[in-house]
């Protein structure tokens, strides 16, 4: 049997990595006839099946996961190679995906992107903001930005950011109305605005801590989302209690317009951490981006 033809392997693993067919249309800049004509030839050339495809979804076998696994960090490594050909002496010039949720974004991405920019204008960086856990080598990424605990441990760390807490805050006026909790099992007699997981569909249960108990409070109210900033939006306007990423609702504290809650019982988190695995350190794009984020780091005092 001959090697799959490559054209072709690049088009299977972007369907496998969007999971669409006309998303990965869209990125190659071709048509969706012409994805799936490329997907049909590539089964065909090697006898089985690598995608499952419904009206609704499209996703990989298990032939087609190993095949996504094993060669998807290969070819970007050399579609990598290739590009970089064309670069000028001392120039870098390649790609950079990275997956971040959004509450990172203000304190990491958006601080980092302008310089790392500035000195390397020919890596092209694509920033996909999601809450979920991701696979960053089956689903293509370079590097991901999540909590310490979100990691799995093989992978490489570099710390972001300070450790930071989680507070239960809400407006003035919904506190002046329903009373300020004072213990964590208060939470339940009160609307909280809760936060759905996009990777297992449940509602989330704050947690808190003090000394060594833990808690984990199933709370509920009118008003589910998945999306942070949100719920300190509603939370603002007094529709309910939310949980929060401490250094994301600071104006809103100082200004007045959120108050802490049970500030007793706030856990601490060790902080924000750029990951990737160990091989992935040969990519120049991602290895300057470590640099980039490791001064911001510095700036801000994280060790």
């Amino acid at each position: 049997m001959q090697t799959a033809p490559f054209p072709q392997l690049q088009v299977f693993l972007a369907v496998a990595r969007l999971r669409s067919f006309s998303g990965a249309a869209r990125e190659l800049g071709v048509s969706t006839a012409a994805v799936s004509q490329a997907v049909r030839q590539l089964e065909e050339k090697l006898r089985v099946v690598l995608l499952t495809r419904t009206t609704r979804s499209v996703s990989p076998t298990e032939a087609g996961r190993r095949l996504l696994e094993s060669a998807g960090p290969a070819l970007g490594q050399a579609l990598a190679a290739l590009t970089e050909v064309s670069a000028q002496p001392g120039e870098v010039v390649g790609r950079l995906r990275l997956s971040v949720p959004r509450m990172a974004v203000p304190f990491i991405i958006a601080p980092v992107l302008p310089t790392f920019r500035a000195r390397h204008p020919r890596v092209e960086v694509e920033v996909v903001i999601e809450e979920r856990f991701v696979d960053i080598v089956a689903e293509g990424y370079d590097a991901g930005v999540r909590l310490s605990e979100a990691i799995e441990r093989d992978m490489v760390q570099v710390r972001l950011t300070d450790a930071f807490r989680f507070v239960v805050v809400g407006a003035p006026d919904y506190l002046a109305r329903h009373g300020t909790p004072q213990r964590p099992e208060d939470l339940l007699r009160h609307e909280c605005i809760t936060f759905r997981s996009r990777t297992t569909g449940a509602l989330y249960a704050w947690e808190l801590e003090r000394g060594r108990r833990n808690w984990r409070v199933p709370v509920r109210g009118g008003v589910v989302t998945n999306d942070h900033l949100l719920s300190l939006s509603l939370a603002a306007e007094g529709l309910g209690l939310a949980y929060a990423f401490e250094p994301a609702v600071e104006e809103q504290l100082r200004t007045g317009r959120l108050e802490r809650v049970l500030e007793a019982y706030a856990p601490t988190v060790p902080g924000f951490f750029l990951y990737y695995p160990s091989r992935a350190q040969r990519s120049a794009p991602l290895r300057l981006f470590v640099e980039a984020a490791r001064e911001l780091a510095a700036k801000t005092g994280a060790t």
